[in-house]
């Protein structure tokens, strides 16, 4: 019977089905005040919220472009791993108990009420917004290069569709439309991304644990009947005799010890900043609430990012054994469907045979530089194939400055994936459909920050205080469907791969919300001004350098320790460090704390059940 269904009939089936359910939840939640929009009424049961945290927190990024990088940068891709996971650690332990019990709604309402400063508060706004356009920006690409592979939809088609569903149930719905709709889009998601790996570990080791089969010998079938041959040893020898180098090195091009570990403590501090991931853990009834969420969000977490390795160690197996060296007659299934979204390219030299490896000769490329359409990419290989060797140039040299990066696009792998182990059109489509599970739930939690930002923090609280709840949930669905305009562009034109995208939001929170917030809590003597000079020397040095290193064709800085510069992605940890120390030499010489903010600094740090419960209305009007 599922083999009788094509794919595309398959993915209809599921995405339409899921999105039903989707639009049902945020119907039956729809809501009329404000506490309701922002926070769920702060009444979201803590395994809930859990979930919610999880789909929340396991974007395109961790469900499509984590295992994606992992499969095309092998043991370095880890430090999306280990950045993301030590990341929601320190959030909960460090942060998010003490700001749930402030008893404000959002990041920059702590920061304006922590700081006694409105200008703090819009710093705040700023960089709130800044971030979450950052990040969604990766959302929506996700979203679109699904669509544009499954439903056979060009990309930017795709990337529409996905904005007008978010638009209805964040609109309808808000906080509690969202939490509830995540609950159920954890379940597809994690379902989707689990049963293929399981089916391929089963495939190439007849081991159902991904995690076990990742270390597990290959079938004696799938190696001409030797024994004893283990799946990341065999991978090793192919990226070896590939020119790539081994697949397990720790440390390969530009990917050195140093830019690791800046990197992955990007990726910590930044998620600790994030304001999408803190504002969940607003919505729950108490600090012991909070906690549990936080338990249980790790754990449902850990499902897929335990998996992911394996995945991409499976896609990276199957990707190269089933294209280098295939023919024009029997190129993969899988290949000649994701052509067609010019998300990969063979551009052969005419022998008619795929050369997959490192350096000139290599054929398989992904889509060209920002701008470039599929067909260009195209054209400039017809002349090259009319005019190759003149001059004594090959011309492959010009075309790989020309392509956006070697290989297929980072993120179609985990997506292709089941195709390229040929498993049944069912789990194929039913992946497609977690994939827009994962990018449409964190879609959804950034566009809600962008319009509790504008409507609630800046309208609410600074422009027209006196606002009714109506008026500021008019303002606040209006900058939904503003922000999801501009966020339906951003993916349109992405500054990057999906998972680089998002590590780029992650440097911009970690350089702006994290200082603030980590010594808001701890730091009796930091003010105002030591604060609000931090966030914007922070945030202005980070994105200077990523705009200047993706867009303008700055040279990466080495700083004496990068043999090939400081990643855009590690640059935010650099950020960081010079917010903390502006903002502590800065508290030198500046007026501490009042004595409002030493009140919510004595309050928020005292155990639970100690002192005066916070008064979460008249905090809000205070």
């Amino acid at each position: 019977m599922s083999e009788a269904l094509s794919i595309n009939s398959w993915t209809w089936i599921f995405v339409g089905a899921t999105f039903s359910l989707y639009l049902y939840i945020a119907w039956r939640s729809r809501v009329r005040s404000t506490g309701e929009f922002y926070v769920a009424g702060r009444g979201v049961p803590a395994p809930a919220n859990g979930m919610a945290t999880a789909a929340d927190w396991m974007s395109a990024a961790s469900f499509i472009g984590m295992a994606g990088s992992i499969s095309t940068m092998g043991y370095a891709g880890g430090v999306y791993l280990m950045g993301w996971t030590g990341g929601y650690v320190l959030l909960a332990l460090l942060l998010a108990p003490f700001l749930r019990k402030s008893g404000r709604y959002t990041v920059p309402e702590f920061v304006g009420d922590r700081y006694e400063s409105n200008v703090a508060r819009g710093v705040a706004i700023v960089c709130a917004i800044f971030v979450s356009f950052t990040y969604v920006a990766g959302q929506m690409r996700g979203v679109g290069v699904v669509f544009s592979r499954f439903l056979e939809v060009d990309i930017n088609v795709g990337i529409l569709i996905g904005m007008a569903i978010v638009f209805i149930y964040a609109t309808l719905g808000g906080m509690k439309g969202i939490t509830y709709t995540q609950v159920a889009q954890y379940w597809v998601l994690i379902t989707a991304f689990l049963i293929p790996a399981i089916a391929i570990s089963i495939k190439l080791t007849g081991t159902p644990l991904p995690q076990v089969g990742l270390g597990s010998t290959l079938k004696e079938s799938l190696v001409d009947g030797e024994s004893g041959i283990y799946l990341l040893d065999k991978l090793n020898s192919i990226q070896e005799a590939l020119g790539f180098g081994s697949y397990t090195e720790a440390f390969v091009g530009n990917w050195d010890k140093w830019n690791v570990f800046f990197v992955a403590l990007a990726l910590m501090a930044g998620t600790a900043g994030l304001p999408h991931v803190i504002v969940r853990f607003y919505t729950v009834k108490n600090i012991g609430a909070a906690r549990w969420s936080a338990f249980w969000a790790l754990l449902f977490i850990s499902l897929l990012y335990l998996t992911a390795p394996a995945t991409g160690a499976f896609a990276r197996y199957y990707m190269i054994e089933t294209l280098n060296g295939a023919t024009r007659e029997d190129l993969p299934s899988w290949y000649v469907k994701w052509e067609k979204t010019g998300l990969v390219a063979w551009l052969d030299d005419g022998d008619g045979k795929v050369v997959y490896s490192k350096g000139a000769d290599n054929e398989i490329f992904n889509r060209g530089a920002a701008g470039d359409s599929f067909n260009s990419i195209r054209e400039r290989h017809a002349l090259w194939v009319g005019s190759k060797g003149a001059q004594g140039e090959d011309g492959r040299i010009e075309l790989a400055k020309h392509a956006k990066t070697a290989g297929p696009d980072k993120d179609i792998i985990v997506l292709a994936t089941p195709e390229m182990a040929e498993l049944a059109n069912w789990i194929i489509a039913f992946m497609a459909a977690g994939g827009l599970a994962a990018a449409l739930s964190t879609a959804s939690g950034l566009l809600l920050v962008i319009s509790s930002s504008v409507s609630h923090d800046l309208y609410g609280r600074i422009i027209n205080p006196e606002a009714p709840d109506s008026k500021k949930l008019l303002i606040g669905r209006t900058t939904i469907g503003l922000a999801v305009v501009v966020a339906g562009v951003l993916g349109i034109n992405p500054p990057g791969f999906v998972s680089e995208v998002v590590a780029f939001a992650f440097g911009l929170a970690a350089s702006s919300f994290f200082p603030a917030l980590v010594l808001g809590i701890f730091s009796r003597r930091v003010g105002a001004i030591p604060a609000i000079s931090g966030m914007l020397v922070g945030i202005g040095f980070t994105g200077f350098y990523i705009i200047g290193v993706q867009f303008l064709g700055m040279e990466k800085w080495t700083f004496g320790l990068f043999e090939q510069g400081i990643n855009p992605q590690g640059i935010g940890s650099l950020g960081m460090i010079l917010n903390f120390a502006v903002t502590l030499v800065l508290a030198r010489f500046c007026a501490a704390a009042g004595p409002r903010a030493q009140q919510l600094i004595d309050t928020i740090r005292e155990p639970e059940g100690v002192g005066p419960a916070v008064d979460i209305e008249q905090a809000m009007d205070h």
